[in-house]
């Protein structure tokens, strides 16, 4: 056993529990924070704060409302509702989900235009789809 130079050990009671103290308040931190990044916004909150998400990376997760696309058009378009609203997606990929299919996509908030102060065009480039159960 270490000794100080009072004669305390340096592992007494006290210090262990400092010690466990602090660990328990960075691990409660750093899950509080982590759980702030991986929330996913609602559809409405995109709408009324598209600033916010500009070319941020977002998850929303809804019911295809409708979908559309052109043959040899490397491009589709889908909606998306998670209850709060609607989103336009945009897809480069030749897999389009279907009306009806509960979805959870990720990628970047972006928007055609802003015509006086509102955004025009307001849609998700998909970066990710996954299906979900109903």
């Amino acid at each position: 056993m270490r000794m100080s130079h009072n004669g305390r050990s340096l592992h007494d009671g006290r210090s262990l529990s400092v010690i466990g103290t602090a660990l328990a308040a960075s691990a409660l931190l750093l899950s509080t924070l982590g759980g702030c990044a991986l929330r996913s916004p609602s559809i409405a909150d995109l709408q009324h704060n598209p600033g916010r998400y500009f070319d941020k990376r977002v998850s929303v997760e809804g019911e295809v409302t409708s979908a559309w696309g052109l043959p040899l058009v490397p491009y589709g378009l889908y909606k998306v509702a998670d209850g709060t609203g609607e989103v336009t997606v945009l897809s480069r990929g030749g897999h389009m989900p279907v009306r009806g299919s509960r979805v959870k996509v990720s990628g970047r908030v972006g928007e055609m235009a802003v015509l006086g102060g509102r955004p025009l065009g307001l849609h998700i480039r998909e970066e990710d789809l996954d299906y979900r159960r109903r």
